[in-house]
């Protein structure tokens, strides 16, 4: 046979003769050489059909299955979030209810409730995307590696609490969005891959693109005058403190 090219002949098992590859039977002694014709490539070489191995799939991770390793969840504290934050902004859009109702305008004496829906508020597409996209990412990456408990809390301090804050340290405040909120997760994220880089010497997360999300969010009150600075600090506070001990006890 030629190196590349198509068999010239197969040996016959029964007689021994050297018959042509792409017959079915022996024309010698009638031995059956193969159910059927072969198929030929582009090449004129015999085409053997191969049987396709079917992709495994392997089971979901159960807790307690692999020591250190978290059973696969679903992120649904950070859905949580963000749908409660798009809901906020479409609220905004329509006359469901009274807009004033959802932020704080000035002391909220008497109406505290203002301080959560605020946090949730949005009455600026450009910001609500920033800050819920934010949301999304760095909560989902908390929430993997820690659950649900910490995301809700880093977010409740970090939005909820900078609105607050705001509220009391202005005189007739005018306040809203969750961008506290969203530099708090992102915080809390990136003081665990800086100790980690601290440990280790690298680090596989993009913590450059970090630092320009995080500069996004907190310039957002450049693009919305009712988003506070003070509640980005308060939300850079809150991830920094709370992000340390959570990456030393990290599971």
């Amino acid at each position: 046979m030629s190196a590349g090219g198509p068999d010239l002949f197969v040996i016959c098992k029964s007689c021994g003769s050297e018959v042509s590859p792409y017959i079915t039977e022996c024309p010698y002694c009638g031995n059956r050489l193969r159910k059927r014709a072969p198929k030929l490539d582009r090449e004129g070489r015999v085409a053997e059909k191969r049987r396709r191995l079917r992709a495994t799939r392997l089971p979901r991770l159960r807790a307690g299955e692999i020591p250190g390793v978290r059973p696969e969840v679903r992120p649904y504290g950070t859905l949580a979030l963000v749908t409660a934050g798009i809901v906020g902004a479409l609220i905004w859009r329509t006359t469901l209810v009274v807009k004033l109702n959802l932020i704080v305008i000035g002391k909220p004496t008497g109406h505290w409730w203002k301080v959560v829906t605020a946090a949730f508020t949005y009455d600026n597409a450009g910001v609500a995307f920033a800050v819920l996209g934010t949301v999304a990412l760095y909560g989902w990456l908390l929430e993997r590696r820690h659950g649900l408990l910490p995301v809700l809390a880093l977010f409740a301090i970090g939005a909820v609490g900078g609105v607050a804050a705001t509220a009391v340290a202005y005189q007739f405040p005018i306040v809203l969005a969750g961008n506290g909120g969203a530099l708090a997760l992102l915080s809390a994220w990136a003081v665990g891959q800086l100790l980690e880089l601290r440990e280790t010497g690298e680090v596989d997360a993009d913590l450059i693109g970090t630092a320009v999300i995080a500069a996004v969010v907190a310039l957002m009150p450049l693009v919305d005058t009712n988003v506070s600075w003070l509640a980005g600090g308060v939300g850079v506070l809150t991830g920094a403190t709370l992000g340390l001990p959570l990456a030393v006890l990290r599971p």
